[in-house]
């Protein structure tokens, strides 16, 4: 009895133990496993990491090769291009010159001729000077004619200003402006004014149709009936077309009036010769009576000549 009971109680002792042993192998053996799994995938990834940098280094020794033959077939394209060109360039010289050495001598044996040449530009001197003397002659001309024409207008608008000035003449009764006592002589002027009958300008000339000073059509007309000298030679300068008659046309009433007729009003002048005959006392006479008038804008007739009538503007 004691001995069974010194087994069983062996046995359950060891199957304790069994127990412990084999709950310790377990725990034991899942520790070991994620152990041998972390030194499986680290030797796997060195070895791959190995094998990736063992083709890297291949990979860089296929793409240094590539690169250094395709570099020198490129430097061998180069040089072949560099001495072609340098060849190209040295034959391009050596052509030059040849061409330049046979043209030279071409020249100088069959076209150049050194005294041909001396006497054509001997000649070609002396036509110079003539060319020159006949261009000096031309512009001694041209300078004369500029004078003439210059002293033409002078005249013509010294005669033109005398047509403008005419009832400045000196008469019996009254001196001129330019015919003071204090002169010696009459003036220049005073001569010409002598000389000039006086026009009144019956309508407005129109613009753009002038002589060589620019002066209205109606002083191109002057130099027909005067009788100083230079009159008549102005004639042939002044290009003036006739004018022709105006149209009949049915008059304008109230303020509206003709150009023409306003400018007859503004510049008409009764004759200077038969108004400064008069008495010393014209004037006076005049001036009363236009101050009697005045306002009015009616028609009043000058005392000493009925025929010339003037319109007070509204």
């Amino acid at each position: 009895m004691a001995e069974q009971l010194k087994i069983k109680s062996e046995a359950e002792e060891f199957q304790k133990e069994y127990f412990l042993r084999n709950s310790q192998a377990e725990e034991n053996r899942q520790r070991e496993n994620q152990a041998a799994i972390r030194i499986q995938s680290w030797f796997r990834a060195c070895k791959v990491r190995a094998y990736l940098s063992h083709l890297h280094k291949k990979a860089i020794i296929i793409q240094k090769i590539w690169r250094g033959f395709t570099a020198r077939a490129r430097f061998r394209q180069m040089v072949k291009a560099a001495y072609f060109i340098m060849k190209m360039n040295f034959y391009e010289e050596m052509a030059v010159r040849i061409q330049r050495r046979w043209r030279g001598f071409f020249l100088r044996k069959y076209i150049h001729n050194f005294y041909a040449r001396k006497s054509y530009l001997e000649e070609l001197s002396r036509k110079n000077e003539l060319v020159r003397r006949e261009l000096d002659e031309l512009e001694e001309l041209q300078r004369r004619e500029r004078n003439c024409l210059e002293m033409i207008k002078e005249q013509t608008a010294k005669v033109y200003q005398a047509h403008r000035l005419h009832h400045l003449l000196s008469t019996k009764q009254c001196p001129g402006v330019f015919n003071s006592p204090f002169r010696p002589a009459p003036h220049e002027t005073e001569l010409l004014l002598r000389q000039v009958k006086y026009h009144a300008p019956t309508r407005l000339a129109p613009r753009g149709k002038a002589c060589l000073l620019g002066m209205p059509d109606s002083a191109a007309s002057f130099p027909s009936s005067l009788g100083s000298p230079w009159i008549k030679t102005t004639g042939t300068f002044c290009f003036s077309k006739p004018i022709l008659p105006p149209i009949v046309s049915k008059k304008q009433q109230g303020l509206f009036r003709e150009p023409g007729e306003v400018w007859e009003q503004r510049v008409h002048c009764p004759d200077l010769t038969l108004h400064l005959q008069t008495s010393y006392t014209h004037l006076e006479e005049a001036q009363n009576q236009l101050r009697q008038h005045k306002g009015t804008g009616s028609m009043f007739h000058h005392p000493s000549h009925s025929s010339n009538s003037f319109t007070q503007p509204a």
